[in-house]
Parts: C-alpha cells; sequence; structure tokens
C-alpha cells in the first residue's frame, strides 16, 4: 500500500478521536458544566450536525481545488475546531465548538477515499479505503482511551487540546506524503450533484441513515452503561471503550478483502449480524464477561457496514464520485445525532440504561430492508458492464444499458 495512505489514515486518526471521544467524556462534561448526561449528548449531535452540512457544502466548495490543497485545507479547520472547543467558556461554546470541527469530517473523508482508490490498481480500491478508516478504528482501540483517561484526569479540555495537536501532526503528513493529484478535468459542482440523484446512492445513503444509526444508539451511552448497567467502575470506562475499537478494527480489516469480493452480501450479512448483536445485548450485559464480548462484537459488525457502503455510493456516482463520498458521512453522522438523540429519549423515557440497545436493534433491521430493497431494484442492470472507480484517473467503463454488476459475477471486484 501507498505511504500516502498512513497521511490519510493519521488524519483519520485523529477525526475518530474527537468524533468518538465525546462518548466517553459526557458524564465528565455533563458534572463539569452542571448538565445531565442526556443533555450533554447533545455535543455528540452538535459534531454529526457539522458533518452532515459541511459534507456537501465544503465539497462543493472545493470542488476545483486540488486533491491534496484541499486535504490539508480541511485538516486545518478540524484544528481550529478542536481548539475552540477546548478553550470554550460554557456549554453553548462548546456545543459550536463541536459544530465547526464536524464541518470538514465528511468532506475529508469523502476527498480521502477518492484519493485512496486513485492510489491503488483495481480490484485493491476498497482495501485502501478500508486502510484509511482503520485509522478511525485504531482511535477508537488507542485514542478515544487514552484522551477520556486523560480528560478524566486533567479534565475534559485537556482532551481537545490534544486532538488540536494531532491535527496538526496530520497536516504535517499529508504535506510531506500524499502525491499532488489535481482535479479532473470533468470535475464540477453540477456534475457531482446529478450524481448524488442517482437511485442507488440515495438508497445507500439512506441505508447509511438507518443502519448505523443502531450503533450510535447504543454507543453514544456506552461509557454510562459501563457503570449503571456492566456494574464496572469508572476506571474501566477505558477499557470498554478499546474493546469496542478492538471490534471495529477487526470489522475494517474483514470488510476490506470482503466488499472487494462481495460488496452486497458483505453489506447484508454486516446489517443482519448487527440487528442481532443489538437484540442480545440487553440480555447479556449484565453478565459482565458477556458484555465485554457483546462490545466487541457491536464495534464489529457495526463498523463492517462501512466500506461496503463507502464503495456503493462511490460505484453508483460513476466519474462524479467526490460528492457522493462525502455525502456518505453525512449520511454517517445523521445517523449518528439520530442514534444518540433516540437512545437518549429512550432512557429519559425510563425504559432503563440498555433500552438503546433494542432502539438499535429496530434501526438495523430498517436499514437492512431498505438495503436489501436497493438490491432488488439493481439485480436485472447488464453484468457485463460494472461501474467502477477505477484506479489512476476515476473513470468509469462504459455500458450500455447498466451501472452495476450482481453480486457474485467474476467481472466485479466490489460484488457490486
Amino acid at each position: 500500500m501507498p505511504l500516502a495512505l498512513l497521511a490519510l489514515a493519521v488524519s483519520a486518526f485523529g477525526i475518530g478521536t474527537t468524533e468518538f471521544v465525546m462518548m466517553g467524556l459526557l458524564p465528565n462534561v455533563a458534572d463539569d458544566l452542571d448538565t445531565s448526561v442526556p443533555t450533554a449528548g447533545y455535543l455528540v449531535s452538535a459534531y454529526a450536525i457539522g458533518v452532515v452540512l459541511g459534507a456537501p457544502l465544503l465539497t462543493g466548495l472545493g470542488s476545483r481545488v486540488p486533491r491534496k490543497k484541499m486535504l490539508l485545507l480541511l485538516m486545518a479547520l478540524f484544528t481550529v475546531g478542536n481548539l475552540a472547543s477546548a478553550l470554550a467558556p460554557d456549554f453553548g461554546w462548546l456545543l459550536a465548538g463541536r459544530f465547526l470541527a464536524g464541518l470538514p469530517h465528511g468532506a475529508f473523508f469523502g476527498v480521502g477515499a477518492v484519493v485512496a482508490a486513485r492510489l491503488v490498481s483495481e480490484g485493491r480500491q476498497a482495501r485502501a479505503v478500508a486502510t484509511m478508516f482503520l485509522g478511525l478504528t485504531v482511535a477508537n482501540i488507542v485514542g478515544v482511551p487514552a484522551a477520556t483517561l486523560l480528560g478524566q484526569h486533567l479534565g475534559w479540555r485537556a482532551t481537545f487540546l490534544v486532538v488540536a495537536v494531532i491535527g496538526l501532526a496530520a497536516m504535517a503528513a499529508l504535506a510531506r506524503l500524499v502525491p499532488r493529484i489535481p482535479v479532473e478535468a470533468h470535475q464540477d459542482v453540477r456534475r457531482e450533484l446529478c450524481a448524488l440523484g442517482n437511485r442507488q446512492v440515495l438508497l445507500g445513503l439512506l441505508t447509511a441513515v438507518f443502519g448505523f444509526a443502531g450503533v450510535f444508539a447504543v454507543y453514544s451511552y456506552l461509557s454510562a452503561m459501563t457503570t449503571k448497567a456492566m456494574g464496572f467502575g469508572e476506571s474501566s470506562v477505558t477499557l470498554v471503550l478499546a474493546l469496542f475499537g478492538i471490534g471495529m478494527t477487526l470489522g475494517a480489516l474483514a470488510a476490506g478483502p470482503l466488499t472487494d469480493r462481495a460488496l452486497r452480501p458483505t453489506l447484508y450479512g454486516s446489517l443482519g449480524a448487527l440487528a442481532v448483536v443489538l437484540v442480545a445485548f440487553p440480555f447479556t450485559v449484565h453478565v459482565q464477561w458477556a458484555a465485554l464480548v457483546m462490545v466487541v462484537l457491536l464495534g464489529g459488525v457495526g463498523f463492517m457496514t462501512t466500506t461496503p457502503l463507502q464503495m456503493l455510493v462511490m460505484n453508483k456516482a460513476k466519474d462524479a464520485p467526490t460528492l457522493a463520498s462525502a455525502s456518505n458521512h453525512s449520511a454517517f453522522n445523521l445517523a449518528n445525532a439520530g442514534g444518540a438523540w433516540l437512545g437518549g429519549v429512550a432512557i429519559a423515557a425510563g425504559w432503563g440504561w440498555t433500552s438503546p440497545a433494542l432502539v438499535g436493534a429496530v434501526l438495523a433491521v430498517i436499514g437492512l430492508a431498505i438495503a436489501a430493497t436497493a438490491g432488488f431494484l439493481d439485480r436485472d442492470r447488464d453484468p457485463e458492464k460494472p461501474s467502477r472507480v477505477v484506479a489512476g484517473g476515476l473513470r468509469t467503463r462504459a455500458r450500455k444499458s447498466a451501472d452495476s454488476t450482481p453480486s457474485g459475477t467474476p467481472h466485479s471486484p466490489s460484488g457490486v
């Protein structure tokens, strides 16, 4: 794999740390700013809303900016947002800082995924995208637990200061390792918007909104569940978060090659497994060893959905995949915001600390139903002329009447 993927992974590590660390810091922030844990959960939603709005806005504004420069600008904005969070004097300003930090998230991963796909040969593109996402998963093994521990001992402001430093390191890595990649001659906002209107792209985005919301319904309150439902002390929160990160990493490692072989079966299998794990979660969480196993499984099957969804929208958007790729992260963060909100509603209604898992199971089933519907509508496409993101130029293969290949055909490495 090219070294440039390492720079993308380092950047993803910083983004993943700031995105997920808030879940571990919710009790600390709530105590420090004199609010409740469900109210502090709005900080998760504020970041997610920033992603949702920033992905199409910043991607559109930067449609003619060279890819390397765009990545550097987005990481600079990310760094400023985390510094603003660290210096926030009250809850309202912290909400604003989280929103600002979230703005470049979707655009960065959208541009980064397209860059990653261009750096490798055809048939290895899902692996390249998954490699970038490994930075996100490693953040949940190392970055989030360490940042949570730091926040518990030195205060949550110290956590965001450290994340800002990580942002600076990521910018240095991008500047040093990512080659100059010019904007494609045919790329413009109008073309990107037209690609985004593809029915399969829209169904893929809708799948992400509902399916991944099931993960965040639980993960947003995992630190509180650790102490209030699993029976662990506060010192064990970092261990539980690290186990979730291990599961995410295993899921990402498995998702790359599986997606290159058969995209839709990987998506169906991961969403189905996610629903099963979420249904089982409330019944096992009170047995400590079983609860830890379920946390790993939740991270694994939950994150296994990300790579096939990313490749699906990029493939279906044909030769204008950047906005679709960025919008996929808007969808993931709508899932983030919606899952956190619905999980908080369940807790606030008095249904118990494990009730978000059953809410999440319903959301995962809805996501699976949407994915299956999309696959059914796509089943009659011409199997001989698949659309794919081609390494070295993001060109698409011509075709007469189809834009995808059914799962399992030998002509499509992704199985779409």
